[in-house]
Formats: C-alpha cells, sequence, structure tokens
C-alpha cells in the first residue's frame, strides 16, 4: 500500500513522494525511481517526451496522469509501461493539480475541481466558483472507505472543505493539506505556518493542535502522516521539518508493557490509532514541541516529505526542489533529532 502522492507546484522539479515510489518531472519528460532501500535509488523507469510539470502514479499500477508545460491545460492519462496514451482531457484553465486514487482521478484548476470516475475518466461531479486557490491545494485520500476530497473554503481565513466524491456532496464545511491512510483524519496547517491541526472525518471534531512556535512565519510545503496515523510530519520553507506524534495524555499516562520486536511494536501502533478521543477529552490537545525533528542541509527550497518503513526501520523521506532525496532514521521510542541516512541526487 503507498502512502498518498504529495504535488508541490505545477513547475515545480518533484511532482510526487510516496512510501515506495519517487514521480519525478524533467525537461524531457518524467522518472520513477524506486524506495524499497536506503542504500540505492533505482529508477525503475524514465519517459522521453515532453517537458513535465505533473506527473502523479496510481500507486504502483501502470496507470499515469501527466501535464506538460507545453500544454497545461491537458491532461493525459497514459499506461506507461506500454508506452501508449488512454485518453486526454482538455480545461478551461491551467491545471494545478492532480490527485488520484483507486476510484477517483481530481484535476484542480484556479476556480473549479474536476472529479472523474478513475475506471471510464467520465466527469462525474464539477466544483464550481471555489476560492481562489492559486496554489492548487487540495487533498484526496487513498482509502476505499472514506474517498474524500479536501480543498480551501476560503481564499482568506482558516476554512477548509471535506467532499465526499463517492455521494458527490459535501461533508463539512479550512495552506497545506493531508488525509491519513484510512481517509478518517485530515491534518491542516494555518497560513503562517504556526499552528498544525488534526481533525476527524467526516466529522470535522478537532482532535488535534500542534504549534511549531511564532519566532517566525514559515510556509508549509507538506503534511504527511505515517501509514498507521500515529506521526504527522510536516516541512516548510526552512531547515526545519517536524515530527508530530498522535497521542493522547492518557495514552502517555498508562504504563504499556513495551513490545520487543518491530512486529509488536507497529501492532501496538495499529491499536493505537483506530480508536478517537472520547469526546470530554476531545478539545484542543497542544503539544510544547515537537516528538523529533530533522535539520535539512538548506532553506528555502520547495520540498515534500514521507514517513515510510523501509528495510524495518521507519524512515523520514523529504524530496526537494533542488534534485536532491534525503533519507533519515526515525527513532520511534525517543525521538530527537534523527539521523541522515542517506543522500541521492
Amino acid at each position: 500500500l503507498e502512502v498518498q502522492a504529495c504535488h508541490i507546484t505545477p513547475r515545480g522539479f518533484v511532482t510526487s513522494l510516496l512510501s515506495r515510489s519517487l514521480a519525478v518531472g524533467t525537461k524531457s519528460g518524467y522518472k520513477f525511481f524506486s524506495l524499497s532501500s536506503v542504500d540505492k535509488l533505482e529508477q525503475i523507469y524514465e519517459s522521453d517526451t515532453e517537458d513535465v510539470c505533473i506527473v502523479e502514479r496510481l500507486f504502483s499500477s501502470s496507470l499515469v496522469a501527466i501535464v506538460s508545460l507545453k500544454a497545461p491545460r491537458k491532461l493525459k492519462v497514459c499506461h506507461f509501461k506500454k508506452g501508449t496514451e488512454i485518453c486526454n482531457y482538455s480545461y478551461s484553465n491551467t491545471i494545478l493539480a492532480v490527485k488520484l486514487n483507486r476510484q477517483r482521478l481530481i484535476v484542480c484548476l484556479e476556480e473549479s475541481l474536476y472529479i472523474h470516475n478513475i475506471r471510464d475518466m467520465k466527469v462525474l461531479h464539477t466544483i464550481r466558483e471555489t476560492p481562489p486557490n492559486p496554489s492548487g491545494l487540495c487533498a484526496l485520500s487513498i482509502s476505499n472507505d472514506n474517498c474524500y476530497l479536501a480543498y480551501p473554503g476560503s481564499a482568506t481565513i482558516g476554512e477548509v472543505q471535506v467532499f465526499d466524491t463517492v455521494n458527490l456532496h459535501v461533508c463539512i464545511p479550512l495552506a497545506a493539506l493531508a488525509f491519513d491512510a484510512s481517509g478518517t483524519k485530515l491534518a491542516t496547517a494555518s497560513e503562517k505556518g504556526t499552528v498544525i491541526r488534526v481533525f476527524s472525518i467526516p466529522e470535522g471534531q478537532k482532535l488535534f493542535e500542534f504549534r511549531r512556535g511564532v519566532k517566525r512565519c514559515v510556509s508549509i510545503c507538506s503534511l504527511a502522516f505515517s501509514m498507521e496515523g500515529l506521526y504527522l510530519s510536516a516541512s516548510s520553507n526552512t531547515e526545519t521539518v517536524h515530527i508530530f506524534k498522535l497521542e493522547t495524555q492518557r495514552e502517555k499516562s498508562v504504563p504499556q508493557e513495551e513490545p520487543t520486536t518491530w512486529t509488536g511494536y507497529f501492532g501496538k501502533v495499529l491499536m493505537a490509532s483506530t480508536t478517537y478521543l472520547p469526546a470530554h477529552v476531545t478539545e484542543m490537545f497542544s503539544q510544547g514541541r515537537a516528538f523529533a525533528t530533522v535539520r535539512l542541509p538548506f532553506s528555502g527550497h520547495k520540498n515534500i516529505c514521507a514517513l515510510a518503513i523501509i528495510q524495518k526501520i521507519p524512515r523520514l523521506l523529504v524530496a526537494a526542489a533542488d534534485g536532491y532525496l534525503y533519507l533519515y532514521n526515525l527513532d520511534p521510542q525517543e525521538g530527537g533529532e534523527c539521523t541522515l541516512m542517506k543522500q541521492h541526487k
């Protein structure tokens, strides 16, 4: 199972980073890299087409959605292993983002969103006259049971709209957005980048609120949950990536026998992530500092992050617009500053 892809910008270098693959748009097409090992960045595919600014792959399948700089209003859906184009669609304005899961393909324009059926690419619904969204900010859950789309509900205040792409209606009437793998939690970042909130979906109930600090305002580049939903990473235009742990005070205070194996540890994590806070403790839960941090060797570059288990070890992956992929080890017990294991260019 892959983690949901994250999109930087229509003219970004890295277009998507998943738990098992990296997609990169280039001046001569696009490339896919395997992330099965930290020791080697293996290129598994390279196209020789046009200048690609958006490329989104449907998990580990051969289906890929492409937008080029030459034709920024046209979406091409291709079978990259066969080298064939399945279909193409043209839109009224520049395509800013493309999201897809096993049921839906979403095309985001500045003031509208198109919802396609992934099976036949028919347009099922169009969300028109959305607040101006020049960054193409949106998130699509990868869950089949909770197939939700999130997008900004206002251009001036922190409001998010959550749309049920299966039943085609708004779930709740908030910038960075990310769903967890189950589609039951949604993370949002404030405009100033100082506050990150986690909500239950579709209820819209606030579960957690984390503060990065108030020393300086930042621009959040990426939010990403770990697959089991216990950790949330946030990268920005600064050199620091924050990793927050989604646990309640009650969970902290109850002594539990520590598992002795990785299987035992992640079994415990999966059990903890399936329950929400009780009603009387679902108000704001503030944490003074991040559980873990990463110090990147740069600042000011667009980047995206992902949390994944590679070779049985929790890793934080950061792909930057300068062409580097950084891999860090995360200590799931102690947190703290993560160790850089590898970097690839």
